[in-house]
């Protein structure tokens, strides 16, 4: 088999990265000692519940290559699947190396009215993982070490990229699709990870935000990146085909709904109440959205199906994911049933058909994404903190930031497809795609 140039710059990069941190020699191990608590601060329930949790979060992704694989046809099971898993590895370096600073370094941005507010963090703060260590943060881990938030946060950043996946499946070169990842953490997800939650971030602190555990972080950046992807990487050639495997779907809906309780009750970065909150308003949102959506399939003449349910308890996760610790059990099977009928109606819009989003990536995680935005400033607790609690001016804000957000991950994620295309082409020959992605890209099949 020849080896193209591409394949030698990426084992490269891999090596420079490897034998590079060996050598990195920061100028202080601490970059703002005075940002960290003593060890004594530390609790242990926090620390155990978190660590729980930050494996729970993994889970997630191998979770979603089981979902995704068991909807594409035969010939494209692996690839589909690896695409998925093999951001386990490529967003893991990145975020050691680069990605935990740009969204939680030492905050860089603008300033408004004498008040300063991030748009991204310093690239050299915490590069390499220098000075994450295992005090806690006075900001953002005050009872945890600093290492254990790291470390959860970059689940979230390692999912990210694998929910794109199944908008382009089945016709996209594996090496593009690599360097796509790489470009996509760093200048889209750090980005706004940083505005959304970091202390001193444009969409916290200005905008107020309210974004628990990553429905605008995670599933609006992926929803629109995918979206994205499917206008520029175009229609498959024969875009009809049965699933492959529907216990595949079944066994990957379990994993993640496991799993997403790492992923929102964890946010809480403690053993505490809001934590349980976040625990029970996510189960309850994604059973009311499962449920929602098979009965509204058979009232419009489509079967009860098992791939239905298992498509509505995601939405019905994605939509809880920005309010989870912040509503309650009542409003969550409000969110899960609301949210199930809109992302219904959208992944069978003919309008929206005729972009070949392969698996609805954007009308289940992007349209899920925008209506839990968009219902957690309606029903947000606290004083002022929602427009059923007083706050109005945090709505305003909240449907101000929705628009910036989809802008910024829509265009960014264009620019980058753009970008990537000109380097490496992102779509496979009408060959390779005839001949299916587990054989033409990495000569093997699924039986």
């Amino acid at each position: 088999m020849k080896v193209g140039l591409k394949w030698i710059v990426s084992f490269s990069v891999i090596a420079l990265v490897a034998i590079g941190g060996l050598f990195w020699n920061p100028a202080a191990d601490i970059p703002d000692t005075g940002a960290f608590l003593s060890e004594d601060k530390i609790v242990g329930a926090d620390v155990a519940w978190i660590l729980a949790a930050a494996g729970l979060v993994l889970l997630m992704t191998p979770g979603l290559s089981f979902f995704y694989g068991g909807m594409v046809g035969k010939k494209n099971v692996i690839s589909t699947m690896l695409q998925s898993f093999i951001a386990l590895g490529v967003i893991s370096m990145v975020w050691v190396v680069v990605g935990f600073s740009l969204s939680f370094g030492e905050s860089l941005g603008i300033t408004i009215a004498g008040k300063h507010y991030g748009i991204i963090g310093n690239p050299l703060s915490y590069s390499f993982f220098n000075g994450v260590g295992n005090l806690p943060h006075k900001l953002m881990a005050p009872t945890i070490p600093f290492i254990l938030f790291a470390l959860f946060q970059m689940k979230f950043a390692v999912i990210t990229p694998a929910i794109i996946t199944g908008s382009f499946a089945e016709r996209v070169r594996f090496i593009s699709y690599l360097l796509f990842i790489v470009l996509f953490s760093i200048f889209i997800y750090t980005p706004l990870c940083h505005m959304v939650w970091h202390p001193e971030g444009l969409l916290n602190k200005y905008f107020g935000v309210k974004d628990f555990a990553g429905g605008t972080v995670v599933h609006m950046s992926a929803g629109f990146a995918a979206l994205a992807g499917a206008m520029v990487v175009g229609n498959r050639k024969n875009p009809h085909h049965e699933p492959s495997n529907i216990p595949y779907v079944l066994l990957g809906t379990g994993m993640l709904w496991f799993g997403w309780f790492g992923f929102n009750a964890g946010s809480a970065l403690s053993a505490s109440a809001s934590a349980a909150t976040a625990f029970g308003t996510t189960t309850i949102a994604s059973a009311s959205a499962m449920m929602t959506w098979i009965f509204f399939d058979r009232i419009n003449g489509r079967s009860v199906s098992a791939l239905g349910a298992c498509i509505g308890a995601v939405v019905g996760l994605v939509a809880i994911t920005p309010g989870c610790g912040f509503v309650s059990i009542q409003e969550s099977l409000f969110i899960g049933f609301i949210t199930a009928i809109v992302s219904n109606i959208m992944v069978n819009w003919k309008g929206l058909k005729k972009i070949d989003d392969t698996l609805d990536v954007f009308a289940c995680h992007g349209v899920g994404g925008i209506m839990g935005m968009i219902l957690t400033a309606i029903f947000a607790h606290g004083e002022k903190a929602s427009l059923l609690h007083g706050g109005i001016e945090v709505f305003l804000h909240h449907m101000a930031a929705l628009v910036l957000v989809s802008a910024f991950t829509f265009f960014g994620s264009l620019l980058l497809y753009k970008i990537t295309n000109s380097i490496i082409t992102l779509r496979v020959s009408e060959e390779s795609e005839n001949k299916g992605l587990d054989l033409s890209q990495h000569e093997e099949s699924f039986n």
